[in-house]
């Protein structure tokens, strides 16, 4: 059944309600955006999860939605906590996969005559690919339950990074009530050898250069410049994520049942959050999400080592600073004014980011006047962004943004297209070194399988979501 739109302006499309639907769907899109998206199921998946129990509001969509289990990649939906569920679904596969964005004092040229040495150290430095784990550090049962409890504060401790780094993480790099006693053996036993590895398809570790400043004024308050050398690292929770995740599919499957709630489609099974299921699923994601936030710090520290054994510099004078790190995937309770009082919602992003705006008391103290930094990664081959958020995210989004590109060709048809090419090739005639642990990932990863970044987050900019502030261009790219 074709999903009816009605647009609303430039940017914004309302999937009107009916059938079984309890709200309506608003879609953040280009003209050419929504032509292209009426080709899939990403539309209907919008409708589908306005039919969920106790949703607040629209169900929306980020202009990088594309298919997704469950909920779209790129839906963002909130839920009351009288009569709301929570959705593995609407949080992904890959618990808290998420972004950070470290800036060192070093300018592009200066990177140049060791680019491949550094290109070469940082990929034997951070496993990647598939199934990736350490040879060289293992967690013991005990450590693990404490990474699953602490987050990055555990590595902190353990001398892998610094305080400021927490102060500059999301949640300050631990989501609060995580119970490591959900966490099933299986799950336990893939995470245990993988903490400090990227992982596989769209992961990746880059070293770009501020290519264009756009509000000089907020940059020197994150802290850019003009041809300045930053750090990116997006990867999540590893194998115990997805572990976390297939469990509690199979526990959500049965309580929807239980519950009498009536799904248009199966994957979006859910719980009531004030259920047992509810609360059990919201406690072992908020687990896997920490060992995400984990996984991120130990990355950095173990990236900050090779940068300064290749320029033969402290740290200290490397400056690696942690500007931010946010989530993706991931189900939060927070606060939110609706309608003119507060509630507290639990808000699903699934391959969607918080864009808190200015003067919210959860950003970092030193960026609260300007905002919340937002971290948007595009495809290797061109370029990646920094926005902050904006006060129509608080009114429109529940502090919501995109969290990337999005991909137009699935992974198979990008391989399609990619063949009698080389990519690692095609990138290096740009200047950008490649280091993959598969050809094959590369192929899936090539640039037109993706939306033109700068497209999306000039969708998000005019339709007041948030601020550009700067534009990334990528120099190395570690990819699994």
């Amino acid at each position: 059944m074709a999903v009816r739109l009605e647009r609303i302006d430039e940017y914004r499309w309302r999937i009107p309600r009916e059938g079984a639907m309890r709200t309506e769907g608003l879609v953040f899109a280009s003209e050419q955006m929504m032509e292209a998206l009426q080709q899939e199921q990403a539309l209907e998946q919008v409708r589908n999860v306005a039919t969920l129990p106790g949703i607040v509001g629209p169900s929306m969509a980020m202009p990088d939605i594309h298919w997704g289990y469950g909920f779209p990649i790129g839906g963002v939906a909130a839920f009351g906590a009288d009569e709301g569920v929570v959705s593995p679904g609407g949080v992904g596969y890959d618990i808290n996969c998420g972004v950070r964005l470290m800036a060192s004092s070093l300018q592009a040229q200066e990177l140049m005559s060791v680019q491949k040495p550094l290109a070469d150290l940082l990929f034997r430095t951070i496993p990647s690919g598939v199934g990736s784990h350490r040879t060289d550090f293992r967690l013991s049962p005990k450590q693990e339950r404490r990474v699953l409890a602490e987050g990055a504060r555990w590595a902190v401790e353990r001398g892998f990074g610094t305080r400021n780094d927490l102060d500059h993480i999301e949640e300050g790099g631990a989501i609060p009530g995580a119970d490591p006693g959900l966490i099933s053996d299986r799950a336990l036993e893939r995470g245990r050898s993988q903490l400090g590895t990227l992982g596989s398809g769209n992961h990746f570790l880059e070293v770009q250069r501020v290519d264009k400043i756009f509000d000089p004024e907020v940059a020197e308050t994150l802290g850019l410049f003009q041809d300045q050398v930053t750090v990116s690292i997006h990867t999540g929770s590893r194998g115990l994520g997805y572990q976390v995740c297939d469990d509690f599919l199979r526990v959500m499957r049965q309580a929807s049942f239980r519950y009498g709630i009536n799904l248009p489609d199966r994957q979006l099974c859910c719980a009531p959050l004030s259920s047992p299921e509810g609360k059990d699923y919201l406690a072992a994601m908020a687990a896997a999400a920490n060992y995400a936030f984990a996984n991120r710090q130990m990355i950095t520290s173990w990236v900050r080592e090779a940068f300064a054994r290749i320029f033969g510099m402290g740290q200290d004078q490397l400056r690696l600073r942690l500007i931010y790190d946010v989530c993706h995937n991931i189900a939060k309770w927070e606060e939110h004014r609706v309608k003119g009082r507060s509630m507290r919602l639990c808000v699903h992003r699934k391959g969607a980011t918080r864009a808190f705006a200015p003067g919210h008391p959860q950003i970092p103290e030193a960026y609260r006047k300007v905002g919340q930094p937002v971290l948007i990664p595009g495809d290797m081959g061109r370029c990646s962004y920094v926005l902050v958020g904006a006060a129509g995210a608080m009114e429109e989004t529940y502090g919501s943004c995109c969290h990337g590109a999005g991909r137009l060709l699935s992974r198979h048809a990008a391989k399609r297209a990619a063949q009698g090419r080389d990519p690692v090739a095609e990138l290096a005639r740009q200047g950008i070194l490649v280091r993959a642990s598969s050809r094959a990932t590369v192929s899936e990863e090539i640039s037109e399988a993706y939306k033109n970044v700068s497209d999306v987050v000039r969708v998000v900019e005019r339709a007041g979501l948030g601020r550009i502030v700067a534009r990334l261009k990528p120099m190395i790219v570690v990819k699994g």
